[in-house]
């Protein structure tokens, strides 16, 4: 991260990072999600939610640790991060699958949840990555968030919290097809009504510091035969990560 991007996070809680994804990947991505399009959704569905993309197909495996963010995730989580877990969402118009409430934040405490920056280093919780497989353009909704919350002492008020209505310091976050949002999971943040023209498609990848879980599942690197080493550190169960360590496996990922 650069010395501007390090003041930007730790002033609003966020960064969008311009060509996260190369124009071929995002070829890729959008073009297997076409294909659980076809085989999964209604042709009037109006939004949707998959959960766990791994086993869709290498290029969604390759986001696990993506050379154009890697360098991010490390800086917020440390360099033996972990991926928590993952999702992604299509809305073609109005709420999409968990509404439009403004939710997460450092009130009450969460132990999941947590911002600190001494100056010289970032300590996170649970951080999100959040890829833009279709244009967010000004005016569409999709992302929001308060910024600067992730460092309140106060507990948002319920009558703030509605997108639907937005309050006029909540930050609409725009970005072409390949830029990607990320954010520490202590802002506050949400999904706005969604009003493109185009349908809007999110990949959610979410990662904590090496020992902490959000999600109640684990992975399984042992079904995928195409991981690098990193890659399969990248899915280990939350752990101190010592020396000679052993543990079970756990197959499968639950993401509440």
């Amino acid at each position: 991260m650069t010395d501007h991007e390090r003041y930007m996070f730790d002033l609003q809680g966020y960064l969008v990072i311009p060509d996260a994804l190369s124009a071929e990947h995002l070829r890729e991505l959008n073009a297997l999600m076409d294909e659980r399009v076809a085989n999964d959704c209604e042709p009037d569905m109006r939004t949707h939610r998959w959960v766990h993309m791994l086993p869709w197909g290498e290029p969604y495996r390759r986001l696990i640790d993506l050379d154009s963010v890697r360098p991010y995730i490390e800086e917020l989580v440390g360099s033996q991060f972990r991926l928590d877990h993952e999702y992604a969402d299509i809305t073609r118009a109005g709420k999409g699958p968990i509404g439009t409430s403004l939710h997460a934040g450092p009130v009450p405490f969460n132990p999941c949840f947590y911002y600190s920056c001494d100056g010289e280093s970032f300590a996170n919780g649970l951080i999100a990555l959040v890829y833009n497989l279709k244009d967010v353009n000004e005016g569409d909704g999709g992302f929001g968030c308060m910024p600067g919350s992730h460092k309140s002492n106060n507990a948002m008020p319920k009558s703030m919290r509605e997108l639907d209505d937005a309050h006029p310091r909540v930050d609409r976050v725009t970005g072409p097809a390949g830029s990607a949002v990320i954010f520490t999971e202590a802002l506050i943040h949400g999904t706005l009504p969604w009003n493109g023209a185009d349908e809007r498609r999110t990949l959610f990848y979410k990662y904590s510091p090496h020992a902490l879980s959000w999600a109640a599942g684990y992975y399984d690197a042992d079904a995928f035969d195409d991981l690098t080493d990193a890659q399969r550190a990248a899915l280990e169960a939350p752990n101190a990560r010592y020396g000679g360590r052993v543990g079970p496996t756990y197959g499968g990922v639950n993401n509440g």
